[in-house]
């Protein structure tokens, strides 16, 4: 299935700035040098290449292990009526990504799950993170849940 999501009509503040934008490149650092652990939570580093600009993307991300050794990531922008930047940037490129991750850069293709398999996946996300239940309550958009699977 194909990337759906829309936007949403109402919501918290899409993270930004540039504050933002200096957390982000801070975190990227240390889970680049220090593994993936962010808050108490698994993190990653992924990046994507811009849709617009064709420039890599590089983004820090919570996951979950999803099935057969897969990643699975929420493009939640804390409950924002939009999606997050790199979750177009997904879209628009879902077998030119990589993430990073203990001290491991690996080839991935994402794919947003539907139905049932989403239902499973979120249910997994929000025992293990309730914030993300949080998320999904500012907002009016589904959150969009993927699976990154090792390209070969």
């Amino acid at each position: 299935m194909s990337f759906s999501h829309t936007t949403g009509t109402r919501g918290a503040r899409q993270p930004g700035g540039r504050l933002v934008a200096w957390v982000n490149r801070r975190t990227v650092k240390k889970i680049r040098t220090k593994g993936g652990k962010v808050m108490g939570m698994n993190a990653l580093v992924l990046t994507t290449i811009g849709r617009k600009s064709g420039q890599e993307r590089a983004t820090p991300v919570g996951w979950f292990p999803g099935p057969d050794g897969t990643w699975i990531i929420v493009a939640s922008a804390a409950g924002a009526a939009s999606n997050p930047a790199w979750y177009l940037n997904l879209a628009a490129h879902p077998d030119e990504v990589t993430i990073e991750l203990d001290g491991q850069k690996i080839p991935v293709s994402a794919q947003e799950l539907h139905g049932d398999e989403r239902d499973a996946a979120w249910a997994q996300i929000t025992a293990a993170a309730p914030n993300f239940a949080k998320y999904e309550v500012r907002t009016d958009r589904v959150l969009p849940v993927l699976r990154l699977t090792r390209r070969s």
